[in-house]
């Protein structure tokens, strides 16, 4: 079974969530027999060796795509591809035609990219798998009209493409509909009541986050030994809103003196990076905030981060799933998240770790005061979230749904074939 994965960006200098999730997919994947091969877009300097995905048995072959916009600078183009810009590409389409043992075409990426994968699996009569990552119908209105209208200048000349490759019934094409998110996969249901629909989390090794790497922290971050780290894991973007915890952050040293907070993840929305920096100036914030950058998957520092930390801070504005929260339960680490749709759907308040609005601070504060300060509390909250991780969300037995999807979408096709021919 060769399955072809599409993404519409994969680069691992901005790794997260999203490429978290695809490489153990793809890991679990290999682990069941099922060979996997990546369609995305190139990367100037782009080097195989260091590339994560293919340190999981992954092919990973790169094609030339553009943002089709006029009147735009190449930063504001840049922007649009690393958060959500509807890519075009003359070359994914040959070179998916090129290879002939394809058994499932499945795509990450929505739009024009995805719409190419469409057309392909239509004219091979091949399952067409569409997974969303993020959100597409759970979303605040006004993020969904940000990814609608990423930039409001400029002409986007490559709609004509989009009408050619039919990229608005993407979704009607697909065989199957995968999302991490329940609210996200109901929708879909009402949306589509005949169409298969199916929720599929991201999965967490136990094994690599109970490892002992709390050295390695101490190695490239000495300013944090002897430190309360206050963790925060994702990407420096907008939607993941740490500029909230840098507001807050003033009222949490003040009665916490021992604790820094620390944001952990690659910067892909360069201006929101400058407003944190910015901030942390304005605020005098410079030696108990600390920027790390990224860092590649499975990094020891990251995951001794999680492990040395005293909680995980998530204050996005929506988040659809939540990684992080079962990364830092298996790290042994106790979370306290906004009230987004994929955090209420895994934490249990009291039981696991906090839930908290954006718009009520007081309650996200009391929730961090008695988390440091009660005896045993966080580790009684992690400790149940790792029992969650433990029963719900392992690699291996992910993979086998999505291998049991695949196996059921192809004799589907097959019968399908047979029928017309008589």
């Amino acid at each position: 079974m060769l399955i072809a994965h599409l993404l519409r960006k994969y680069n691992p200098a901005e790794w997260g969530g999203t490429e978290t999730a695809i490489q153990r997919l793809f890991e679990g994947l290999r682990n069941q027999g099922v060979t996997s091969i990546v369609y995305c877009p190139r990367l100037e300097g782009d080097s195989s060796v260091t590339d994560p995905l293919r340190t999981v048995g992954c092919q990973v072959q790169r094609f030339n795509a553009f943002v089709p916009i006029w009147g735009i600078s190449k930063p504001e183009k840049q922007q649009l591809v690393s958060v959500g810009g509807n890519l075009m590409s003359f070359d994914l389409l040959p070179a998916l035609w090129r290879q002939k043992e394809i058994s499932v075409v499945h795509t990450h990426a929505l739009g024009r990219i995805g719409a190419i994968g469409s057309a392909l699996a239509r004219r091979r009569k091949l399952p067409l798998v569409v997974t969303i990552h993020g959100g597409v119908l759970d979303l605040p209105a006004h993020i969904r009209e940000g990814y609608r209208h990423p930039i409001r200048k400029g002409w986007e000349w490559g709609r004509i493409f989009g009408l050619i490759l039919r990229s608005h019934t993407l979704m009607d094409q697909a065989d199957a509909i995968v999302t991490c998110n329940p609210k996200e996969a109901a929708l879909w249901e009402e949306k589509f009541p005949l169409k298969r629909v199916m929720v599929q989390p991201h999965g967490v090794s136990m094994e690599m986050y109970r490892k002992d790497q709390r050295a390695a922290v101490r190695a490239a971050f000495p300013n944090l030994v002897g430190k309360q780290i206050l963790l925060s894991v994702g990407r420096i973007d907008s939607v993941k809103n740490q500029g909230w915890l840098i507001e807050q952050a003033p009222a949490i040293f003040r009665r916490h003196p021992a604790a820094v907070l620390v944001l952990a993840g690659a910067c892909t929305e360069a201006e929101y990076g400058k407003l944190i920096e910015r901030r942390i100036r304005e605020l005098g914030l410079g030696g108990r905030v600390v920027l790390t950058g990224g860092f590649p998957p499975g990094d020891p520092r990251l995951l001794g981060l999680f492990q040395q930390a005293e909680v995980l801070l998530l204050s996005s504005v929506s988040e659809t799933f939540g990684l992080v929260l079962l990364e830092s339960w298996a790290a042994g680490t106790a979370v306290i998240s906004s009230r987004t749709s994929g955090a209420s759907a895994l934490i249990k308040p009291g039981v696991n770790g906090w839930l908290f609005d954006l718009e009520g601070p007081a309650v996200f504060h009391q929730a961090l005061d008695r988390t440091l300060a009660e005896a045993g509390l966080k580790e009684r909250l992690a400790a149940r979230g790792a029992e969650l991780v433990a029963a719900e969300y392992n690699t291996d037995a992910l993979a086998v749904r999505m291998k049991n999807i695949y196996q059921s979408l192809i004799e589907e096709k097959h019968a399908l074939r047979h029928s017309t021919r008589r």
